[in-house]
């Protein structure tokens, strides 16, 4: 038989379990999300108890995974999140070696199966984790060496922006190295293919299973290799079938019919809903086929599942019996959460709009026609970034060098203020702004003060001399204290800033972050929107601060953000976001709540692209 038909008959099979797989593959996504979301809690909290802050942010987080304590932390985290992966693979397996076709006996199968072995699934999923990592560490040290090697003359910004030969040429062998890590991963877990069926039915101990299976796979791993790309290329074959059809009825979607926003956004809707659903059932049915290639390289008769006795039985049947409970009040709460959502968006919008790098949609990032464009646009803050130049200068730059602005190799900490006068810093946008040169601090102060509030970041490039005080005597000598803010990446540097002026409004900045930012100190938290949910956004509204969120420009995205009940939106398009206020002020909740799926089933309307939506 042929390897190819082999596969599709894989398919056909778990096509054929579907009325067992698709239920069960649903089933256990949400009983391990019930399981892994505490477990995973439990490890942040741990990683961020062996620090002395309540959260980790970005600089944070790299420097603490280098850590014992941190790739430990890692590790625990990866390991649960693959037991969760292994459990349902198991059950799944249970399920079809017991050759049930009703789903509340297969079921009850998989699930005595795997309660008589979560320890040993535990164990083989830890130790397979580290036999992964062991794999990819020297690879991953390899990449990093590279980067460190050929990537960090200039600032990141500037190679990210324009590809420059060394940077392609590190991606290139970076590519290559990871292609040769995931065949060198492939070809030893294929060895290891049956040695999950060996924990499960053989009672082999987690450790041994590996040996175990590599014997037993011994000549049949190429063959086995094989008919797993035969398995992802079907699956890639229907997900792109699924995501064309998709595609082409979203083409459909009139989106510019007069008077029927509503209309084509209640049809985009149901139409990515849909495309959900069967992404979900693609799923179950590829991780079936899969359940079904390795088994039959398994080898061993099927129906070797015990039935459970009647007591266990009737245990079993009372679990499900509260599992199903759970899932009801899982809907329940989905509709208590739906309720509030509706209450939040009857709410009237109250959000600040802060033009990030002033208008830098429209004008050149961080240059005076910038400033002076969201100024006009109505902003209620102007973010900026500054840094110290060579003389001591206040600076608003937001790279470490000019590379990505102006192709100039220069450093800001070494910039004087002839160097500044000389490099046209606006051309890169428009050769109309060829004049824009870097401003100064004090510049932008005097542009906004009585008109506009100014939200200042302080970068570091760990060649800062003494920004933070030399920031504050300009803030001061302007008579601004009251009509800016600080905020920074680096938290030591907003405890510093808080310390010299207490009254001053302070915030912190976080791209990704652990553990509990609401408790970190300062007026506001500012992070990314992709992850600003419903829990930050409360926990930091409980602690008495403002949330921000950057870098929104998408009107639809603008729209979620609002109805989530954040205090500020940072922005290129300031002008775009007063007319998502305006547009939203003449919704009904109905209307808004539209709006609000549309994006989140990935809908955007704003098709700009932007140079850099780094904060």
């Amino acid at each position: 038989m042929s390897d190819f038909r082999t596969v599709t008959q894989a398919w056909a099979e778990a096509w054929a379990h579907r009325r067992v797989f698709v239920p069960v593959y649903l089933f256990l996504r949400v009983l391990a999300f019930a399981a892994i979301v505490p477990l995973v809690g439990i490890a942040i909290n741990l990683a961020v108890s062996l620090s002395n802050q309540s959260a980790l942010t970005d600089q944070d987080i790299a420097l603490f995974l280098l850590t014992p304590g941190g790739f430990v932390a890692a590790l625990a985290v990866a390991s649960i999140l693959l037991l969760a992966e292994v459990l349902s693979f198991t059950v799944m397996t249970a399920t079809l070696r017991s050759e049930e076709y009703s789903l509340i006996p297969a079921l009850r199968a998989g699930l005595f199966t795997v309660l008589g072995r979560v320890r040993s699934l535990f164990v083989f999923a830890l130790l397979f984790v580290l036999r992964v990592l062991a794999l990819a560490l020297p690879f991953l040290v390899a990449g990093l060496l590279l980067a460190m090697w050929q990537l960090t003359e200039f600032d990141i910004n500037y190679y990210l922006t324009f590809k420059p030969p060394e940077f392609r040429l590190t991606i290139a062998i970076v590519a290559v190295l990871v292609l040769i890590m995931v065949v060198a991963i492939v070809m030893k877990a294929s060895a290891w293919a049956v040695g999950l069926h060996l924990v499960i039915f053989d009672r082999v101990a987690p450790a041994a299973a590996f040996g175990k299976s590599a014997e037993l796979m011994q000549g049949r791993r190429m063959r086995l290799n094989l008919q797993l790309l035969i398995w992802v290329g079907i699956r890639l074959a229907i997900a792109a079938v699924l995501g064309g059809i998709a595609g082409l009825a979203l083409d459909l979607v009139p989106l510019n019919a007069e008077g029927g926003l509503k209309l084509a956004l209640t049809i985009t809707a149901l139409i990515v809903l849909a495309w959900s659903v069967a992404g979900l059932v693609l799923q179950a049915v590829a991780l079936g086929a899969l359940t079904c290639v390795l088994d039959g390289f398994y080898g061993q008769p099927r129906r070797e599942i015990q039935t459970p006795p009647d007591q266990v039985a009737a245990s079993l049947r009372s679990r499900i019996v509260v599992a199903g409970g759970a899932l009801i009040a899982l809907a329940v709460a989905g509709i208590w959460a739906g309720t509030a959502m509706m209450d939040a968006v009857q709410a009237e919008d109250q959000v600040e709009i802060i033009a990030h790098r002033g208008a830098a949609g429209a004008r050149p990032e961080n240059t005076m026609a910038s400033v002076e464009l969201a100024i006009e646009e109505g902003a209620d803050w102007v973010e900026i970034d500054v840094q110290e130049t060579a003389e001591g200068e206040v600076a608003v730059m937001h790279d470490s060098d000019f590379m990505k602005l102006a192709l100039t190799n220069l450093k800001i900490w070494d910039a004087t203020a002839e160097d500044l006068a000389g490099i046209d810093i606006g051309s890169w946008f428009d050769p109309a702004y060829a004049e824009e040169r870097t401003p100064m601090l004090r510049d932008v102060l005097a542009a906004a003060k009585d008109r506009s509030k100014v939200l200042i970041e302080l970068k570091y490039y760990g060649h800062d001399v003494d920004l933070e005080n030399r920031v504050i005597a300009l803030v001061e000598e302007a008579g601004m204290a009251d009509q800016i803010a600080i905020m920074s990446l680096k938290y030591p540097a907003v405890l510093k800033m808080q310390k010299l002026r207490p009254n001053w409004r302070t915030g912190v900045l976080a791209a990704t972050a652990v553990g509990d930012l609401a408790g970190l100190q300062g007026d506001f938290i500012a992070v990314n929107a992709g992850i600003a949910n419903a829990a930050l956004i409360n926990a930091v509204h409980s602690a008495g601060k403002d949330l921000y969120v950057w870098t929104v420009n998408d009107p639809l995205e603008m729209s979620r953000m609002i109805s989530k009940g954040v205090d500020g939106l940072i922005t290129d398009e300031p002008a775009l976001a007063r007319k998502v206020l305006a547009v939203r002020a003449e919704l009904s909740t109905p209307e808004r709540l539209v709006l609000w799926i549309s994006q989140t089933l990935g809908m955007e309307l704003n098709g700009k692209t932007y140079r850099d939506n780094s904060p």
